[in-house]
């Protein structure tokens, strides 16, 4: 397959995809692509190149500066900065790429506004309620830029989030403030966030 050059890139993400603002990453577009071997990868979220490495470059001059606590802590904060920024996270070179289309794991803005923050330490719990009337659970530690769904359903059928809740295994819904939760709770049952790659792009 043939890379679609990157202003077509450009002009999909910024005519067909409503970007996520972050203040710290930059504007996020979360799209899916299909690579040049026909690789097909349903999570991918474009970003521009310049909020990050700005970033890094405040970083690694506060660890030379020995401005940071962990460069005081371990003298060890320089590399372990440098590490973090060129050796993790999944990075996808924008010319591997042959086709770009939406997501189907990217829940809209809007649905994103209704969660309500950390309801334990660590997790963020709750349900979605479908268009038809059904209800399935949800939950992640941190990552809220794609989930998985459930078969036959979009994340633009979501209607309404009931916030800090979970459906029990005969499908009732629970409150994750009580004690019970911890016997009644099962991970099984929910729809977890879904690992994702990125791609920087000079001019998005």
């Amino acid at each position: 397959m043939t890379p679609l050059p990157i202003e077509e890139i450009i002009k999909f993400l910024k005519t067909n995809i409503q970007p996520l603002t972050d203040v710290i990453y930059g504007n996020g577009y979360r799209a899916s692509v299909t690579l040049t071997d026909g690789l097909h990868l349903p999570c991918v979220l474009f970003r521009n190149t310049s909020k990050i490495i700005d970033l890094a470059i405040k970083r690694f001059d506060e660890e030379q500066s020995g401005k940071s606590i962990f460069s005081k802590s371990s003298g060890l904060g320089y590399r372990e900065i440098v590490k973090t920024f060129v050796t993790s996270g999944n990075c996808l070179n924008y010319y591997d790429i042959a086709k770009v289309d939406k997501s189907d794991f990217a829940f809209p803005e809007q649905t994103l506004r209704q969660i309500r923050g950390e309801t334990k330490m660590g997790w963020t719990g709750f349900v979605a309620k479908m268009k038809d009337g059904k209800q399935f659970s949800f939950g992640t530690s941190f990552l809220f830029d794609f989930f998985e769904m459930p078969k036959g359903y979009s994340p633009n059928d979501i209607i309404e989030i009931i916030n800090h809740s979970y459906l029990d295994k005969d499908g009732n819904l629970k409150s994750y403030h009580v004690p019970e939760v911890y016997k009644e709770f099962d991970k099984s049952l929910v729809y977890r966030e879904k690992p994702y790659f990125e791609c920087y792009l000079d001019n998005l």
